[in-house]
């Protein structure tokens, strides 16, 4: 069981998904963002076990569930032109998804 930057970064943006659900909620009331930010935080927590657990699918999940949080925030930043969250979660998930990516990329070449 390795833990490598991959899985940490998967599963902080997972959290910060949460995190910013139960803010959503508590200062706007919204019921979607606490489903949403949940149910894709703790898709990303379980995609970071399952590579703890030597699945290396579960990195592709982290990667597409981070992807689509990306577009969805992009989106919503411009309806509302509100930097946050829309402009801190998609920063980050980029930066996510690089990380991902990037590890993928390393693990490949380095196998011959």
């Amino acid at each position: 069981m390795t833990i490598s930057i991959a899985i940490i970064t998967g599963i902080a943006y997972g959290m910060l998904a949460i995190v910013g659900g139960i803010i959503g909620y508590t200062k706007a009331g919204s019921k979607i963002s606490l489903i949403s930010g949940s149910v894709s935080g703790l898709l990303l927590i379980v995609c970071g076990i399952i590579q703890l657990m030597g699945m290396n699918w579960g990195i592709i999940l982290s990667i597409i569930t981070t992807t689509i949080l990306v577009i969805t925030f992009i989106i919503r930043l411009a309806k509302t032109r509100k930097m946050m969250p829309a402009g801190l979660m998609i920063l980050t998930g980029i930066v996510a998804v690089a990380v991902m990516v990037y590890e993928i990329g390393t693990k490949n070449s380095g196998t011959t």
